[in-house]
């Protein structure tokens, strides 16, 4: 096994792409309408960048009909999928009754006990386990907690599936459900224009600037589905839709302008940001300061699902592609194999991963570059970096994804669409 420093990444020409497609811009808001302004951020203190018109690709938009009348009679469920991993990881539970997939009513029912007082909803919970008469007592309880926030994707699930619940069984419950969450989710932007990790608890991590597990990405998306007034949410009002617009507005600039520079060049996102200096910096112990692919792949899904981007997006778009061009490893596979069963606190663990020279293995990315080399950053519980995966202890190797190919769809299929669309 090589250690850090000696896993070369490739070198890549950049192809030439089209000419890029522009638009007209929408100014910035004045982020001091936000309920909860911190300190504004010296950088910010420059003009922002100008920030894009308002568009919704439809490919980003909440998977159900666009016409009230013509509303599904199931909504989708996958925008779950990581907050019901992370809870059956850490209750190391995956057998429990649950509702059917197509029982709206039941699902949007548990969404209204696991909402908050305050709007929002805490992450990692399955909107189909039924629940006990006692659960549903605690949670009525529990409802003035302010354990909520974005994370593993809290909140903007919820709120699209009530709104589409809304269409299916016109229950004035779910509207105004969603209502309030889209006001919290209001009331959490953070002045950058960015959104934290959870809000209002801004302890540790949880106040910073949030890029990982596409937090603030996916905060933009439905806000954009919201202030273009598609579906599931035809019936928002014209004042919340030109606040989310406002929203979205600010969120694009905060964007553009955390976009890192290295050399005088454009390259990736990081995954948390100091919400003072706008400096990347450390998430949990072991998400040292630095550029991640994974989040930067998430933030320029977002960025190309905008109709008509401005010059600014598009360049964002090809420096960042190229930055994750040139930063993909060759000749080492992820290998995963057999191991003994270790009961870990956030998993169980039956395997182990390894990284195999082979010198036929399509390109791996790191999850984490360094802000001034660009080698592959790795860490322990403890937050040491280490030199090599093997030195990464096997409860983070096997609870934590440090390598994998997260670009390479990107890279291979949606990128190249992009610019044909683009291009006409």
């Amino acid at each position: 096994m090589a250690p850090l420093g000696r896993i070369g990444v490739m070198s890549h020409t950049r192809s030439p792409g089209p000419e890029p497609c522009a638009s007209g811009l929408a100014s910035v808001a004045d982020p001091a309408n936000l309920r909860h302004m911190q300190r504004r951020p010296p950088s910010l203190l420059r003009p922002l960048l100008p920030t894009l018109a308002i568009g919704l690709a439809a490919a980003l938009a909440p998977a159900v009909s666009p016409a009230a009348d013509e509303a599904p009679s199931r909504l989708p469920l996958e925008r779950f999928a990581d907050g019901i991993h992370h809870s059956q990881n850490s209750h190391h539970l995956t057998r429990y009754p649950r509702l059917a997939a197509d029982d709206v009513a039941g699902i949007a029912e548990h969404l209204l006990l696991y909402q908050r007082a305050n709007g929002g909803w805490r992450e990692n919970e399955d909107p189909r386990r039924i629940l006990t008469a006692e659960e549903r007592a605690a949670l009525a309880a529990d409802r003035e907690k302010t354990d909520t926030g974005f994370d593993n994707g809290a909140t903007c699930p919820q709120i699209a599936y009530l709104a589409g619940a809304y269409q299916i069984l016109g229950d004035t419950r779910h509207r105004d459900a969603a209502r309030r969450g889209l006001e919290f989710v209001l009331s959490a932007q953070h002045s950058s224009g960015a959104w934290p990790h959870s809000f209002p608890n801004g302890e540790a991590y949880r106040g910073l600037l949030t890029f990982a597990d596409a937090v603030t990405p996916n905060v933009l998306r439905l806000l954009r589905a919201v202030a273009a007034g598609r579906a599931p949410f035809e019936w928002v009002e014209p004042s919340l839709r030109e606040r989310a617009r406002a929203a979205v507005a600010r969120g694009d600039a905060a964007v553009l302008l955390l976009q890192i520079r290295r050399g005088g060049r454009l390259t990736g996102w990081a995954g948390q940001y100091d919400p003072i200096t706008l400096a990347p910096t450390r998430g949990r112990s072991f998400e040292l300061p630095s550029i991640t692919s994974r989040e930067t792949v998430e933030v320029l899904r977002y960025l190309i699902g905008i109709e008509t981007p401005p010059p600014e997006v598009v360049a964002a778009v090809e420096a960042a592609a190229a930055w994750l061009q040139a930063s993909a490893i060759t000749g080492w596979r992820l290998e995963t194999v057999a191991a003994d069963a270790v009961d870990f606190q956030y998993h169980i663990s039956v395997e182990d991963r390894r990284l195999v020279a082979d010198p036929t293995a399509p390109p791996l990315w790191a999850r984490f570059y360094d802000l001034t080399t660009n080698a592959p950053v790795l860490a322990n519980r403890e937050g040491q970096q280490v030199a090599a995966y093997e030195q990464v202890g096997r409860e983070r190797r096997t609870g934590y994804d440090w390598y994998g190919r997260w670009p390479a769809s990107f890279l291979d299929e949606e990128l190249p669409a992009w610019r044909k669309r683009c291009a006409k």
